[in-house]
């Protein structure tokens, strides 16, 4: 997976945004205001996502590729190397799971207006 195939996954959702809102070289995808991942720009070698705890220690177990957040809460989010021991098709199912879990955080009324997007 390369930075830009990441990036079109990321933005094909409802509701989807991206934004450098740490420093300039920091990509930062959020739904509905609330983020779900984040990347270097500068150099595309890993991504954090929000994983719930249960199976954010089972990743880490189970993949290489997969360890704490850098610079996250550790218990609820997980790095993962881009190009190493998960394949493209994991890498986005996992994508998937961090969107789903924040939209599932989100109060009512913007989970409805989420729907009419």
């Amino acid at each position: 997976m390369n930075i830009e195939e990441y990036r079109d996954f990321c933005l094909s959702k409802p509701g989807v945004t991206e934004s450098l809102p740490f420093d300039k070289k920091t990509l930062v995808f959020k739904v509905m205001g609330k983020m779900f991942a984040l990347t270097g720009m500068d150099q595309f070698e890993s991504i954090n996502l929000k994983c719930n705890p249960e199976s954010a220690i089972q990743l880490r177990e189970q993949y290489e590729a997969v360890m704490p957040g850098y610079h996250m809460n550790k218990q609820h989010w997980n790095t993962v190397k881009v190009n190493a021991d998960a394949s493209d098709k994991q890498i986005k199912e996992w994508i998937d799971d961090s969107y789903d879990l924040i939209v599932q955080s989100l109060p009512k009324r913007v989970k409805i207006e989420l729907a009419n997007l």
